[in-house]
């Protein structure tokens, strides 16, 4: 299962959790220091930036990659999709925080 670390931000302290599936659930069950809104893809506050293991995630759904692609930041994540992929690993994550624009 791989370890997902979470830089410190405005909203928390750092946090390292072991998980697979959805990374909002990871969030969710650690209090991560990543901020939710709308849970579906549309208004992108959960936007996120994999500093390592991208490659343990699964790539972006069509609903993730659009939102990403019109806000201007198709490198980013969204927590609320990502699904982390089973094995061993290291996911580092940076929340970058709301979306100026959708």
């Amino acid at each position: 299962m791989p370890t997902i670390a979470f830089l410190p931000n405005p909203l928390g302290p750092a946090l390292t959790v072991t998980a697979e599936g959805r990374l909002l659930d990871a969030c969710d069950d650690g209090r991560a220091p990543v901020a939710f809104s709308c849970r579906s893809a549309s208004c992108g506050t959960c936007r996120v930036e994999v500093l390592a293991g991208a490659e343990l995630l699964a790539p972006p759904a069509d609903d993730e990659r659009e939102l990403l692609e019109r806000l201007g930041d198709p490198g980013l994540r969204l927590a609320c999709q990502a699904v982390v992929r089973p094995g061993a690993g290291l996911i580092r994550i940076r929340w970058v925080g709301p979306a100026s624009r959708v």
